[in-house]
């Protein structure tokens, strides 16, 4: 009985550490994060062209307002954090980087 309660216990705990890889405030953190990373490593004349905005009625949503020439920088930042970041948050972002090449890729046809 004791094997059960400790294999319950493990998986509600993997489940809520799962659960808060997606709070709106995980994200925001993380958006700031890579935000700032990627301001820092575009050029200075580029850097005020990255910005992301949360939606103050809809917490998980985020406007992200970027140049087209200021994606790449975004996308590195990205990869750069992506092993700090929890599995469902790291997903999150994996899911934003291919939304933004696509969308850079329709730009380009």
């Amino acid at each position: 009985m004791t094997i059960i309660n400790h294999m319950m216990k493990s998986f509600a705990k993997n489940v809520t550490g799962l659960q808060e890889g997606l709070h709106p405030e995980n994200l925001a953190f993380w958006y700031s994060e890579i935000i700032k990373e990627a301001k820092d490593m575009a050029p200075p004349w580029l850097a005020d062209k990255i910005n992301a905005r949360q939606d103050p009625i809809l917490p998980m949503k985020f406007n992200l307002d970027i140049s087209k020439r200021a994606v790449r920088y975004f996308m590195i930042a990205v990869d750069n954090n992506l092993e700090k970041m929890p599995s469902t948050t790291k997903l999150y972002f994996l899911k934003v980087q291919e939304s933004l090449s696509s969308e850079i890729d329709k730009s380009l046809v």
